[in-house]
């Protein structure tokens, strides 16, 4: 069984650096990456426990202002919504707050969206905490989890999550 889902990610904390870390080189041979230039495209695909393929489409438009106005083009038709934010900053989650926001105006009904906190391994410059971006997440029906994109702390995790939370294609 196969499922193919577009990912819209804005990125405020190193979506480009998750999915990198996903990559034939990193801790898992699971997920394989490829990247594109512009507002970055990368596919992953992911093989489930129960023998289902999902391919991941991403596109990551990195936060950046001169994408902002097509945003609402990959949010239409995605099944699944990535926002990065950095935990060691504030403003980071600010504006991932702002996205989320935007997705819930713009996105799919049914959209499956994850708030990551990325930069896991800087615990010690913390300054968003976990209890804040998880209590975020549940009041915008999200799930939440944290990752390090430079220890590739649950990179897998993340993506094994959201293909889990896809619907699955419907036999005609």
């Amino acid at each position: 069984m196969g499922c193919s889902s577009s990912v819209p990610a804005r990125n405020t904390g190193g979506l480009n650096t998750i999915s990198n870390d996903s990559s034939p080189d990193a801790s898992s041979k699971d997920l394989r990456a490829k990247v594109t230039v512009g507002a970055s495209f990368l596919s992953q695909t992911l093989a489930l426990e129960d023998s289902t393929i999902v391919k991941f489409e991403i596109w990551d438009t990195a936060g950046q202002e001169r994408y902002a106005a097509l945003a609402p083009l990959y949010y239409r038709g995605a099944a699944a919504a990535i926002v990065v934010y950095d935990i060691t900053s504030p403003e980071s989650f600010s504006k991932a707050q702002y996205w989320v926001k935007e997705l819930q105006k713009h996105g799919s009904p049914g959209i499956v969206m994850v708030l990551v906190g990325n930069k896991a391994d800087l615990h010690d410059n913390r300054s968003v905490s976990s209890q804040d971006a998880q209590d975020y997440a549940e009041k915008n029906n999200m799930f939440f989890i944290e990752t390090s994109a430079k220890t590739a702390d649950n990179i897998n995790q993340l993506f094994e999550e959201i293909a889990k939370r896809l619907p699955r294609p419907t036999a005609s």
